[in-house]
Formats: C-alpha cells, sequence, structure tokens
C-alpha cells in the first residue's frame, strides 16, 4: 500500500511542478513580450507550489531522502543506530503530525474569513487543504515508516 501511494504521490507532485513551470514560463513570457499578465498567476504559481513542497516534504520523510548529517550516525554502532532511527522517526512523526495540526487550524481560518486571491477572487482555502492534506499523508507515512515500513531499519532514518 505504501509504494503505491508513493508513486501517486510523486507522479502528481511531478505534474504540480509541470503546472507551475509552464504557468511561470507563460507568464514571464505574456508579461516581458505583450505586456499583459496572466490573472492570479502569482496567486496560483506560489500556492501550488506550496502544495507541491508539502507533498515533497511527506514523500521525502517516509523515504529518508532529505539532507542528513551523518556525523554522529557513522560514529554510532549497527545497534545503536537502529534505536537512533526508531527515536528520529518518532520525532518525524510527531513534527509532521503538529504540522498537520497547525495547518489546520490555519485552513479552518482561511476558510471562516473567506481570503480570496486579488484577481479572479478564488477561495484559497482549497490550496490549504491540498497543503494540509500532504501533512496529513506526510503524518502517516511518518507513522507507516516508524511501525511497518520494512526498509525503515536499512536506510538511514530522517534527522533533524
Amino acid at each position: 500500500m505504501g509504494d503505491r501511494l508513493i508513486g501517486v504521490i510523486e507522479r502528481a507532485a511531478g505534474s504540480l511542478l509541470a503546472l507551475v513551470t509552464a504557468l511561470t514560463f507563460v507568464s514571464v513570457v505574456l508579461r516581458y513580450i505583450f505586456n499583459w499578465a496572466i490573472p492570479d498567476s502569482y496567486d496560483l504559481g506560489r500556492n501550488l507550489l506550496g502544495i507541491l513542497i508539502f507533498w515533497g516534504i511527506a514523500v521525502a520523510g517516509y523515504r529518508g531522502a532529505h539532507i542528513t548529517v551523518d556525523l554522529l550516525w557513522n560514529a554510532l554502532p549497527r545497534r545503536a543506530q537502529g534505536q537512533l532511527g526508531r527515536v528520529l522517526d518518532l520525532v518525524l512523526a510527531l513534527a509532521m503530525g503538529a504540522l498537520a495540526w497547525a495547518m489546520a487550524l490555519k485552513l479552518r481560518d482561511t476558510w471562516a474569513s473567506g481570503e480570496t486571491s486579488y484577481d479572479l477572487n478564488l477561495p484559497l482555502w482549497p490550496f490549504q487543504a491540498l497543503a494540509w492534506v500532504g501533512f496529513a499523508v506526510g503524518f502517516v507515512l511518518a507513522l507507516l515508516r516508524l511501525f511497518r515500513h520494512p526498509a525503515a531499519a536499512e536506510t538511514p532514518p530522517p534527522r533533524l
């Protein structure tokens, strides 16, 4: 289940990255050549980029594929590495849970305020909802890594 979910997340993130790239490129070309801007291109780009980043954090945390400092890790014996890895997986799960909770509160506030984009008056809460889902999935994936993921002991754990 976890690997299929990761594949879906990676494909969605790749699609969002392509969309943000295309939106930025077209917006710049239109602005500098035709002196015309795509309405809300900045708001759309930054919100989509935020979603992309939050979903990427979920995948990187699950795989342990983010930036790490291995100074302490390499100095420890294998057994201590495993114990430290479990502690750090727990810290990752707690951090992702806290971020998901904080994002849920922000989402609630944005929804209640009715905040919209500048040009098109698009509601901003759907973008924040997708970002929140990224953190929520990151929390679930961190728990999977902590309790069930068979490769968790073989790969370096996330370090903060």
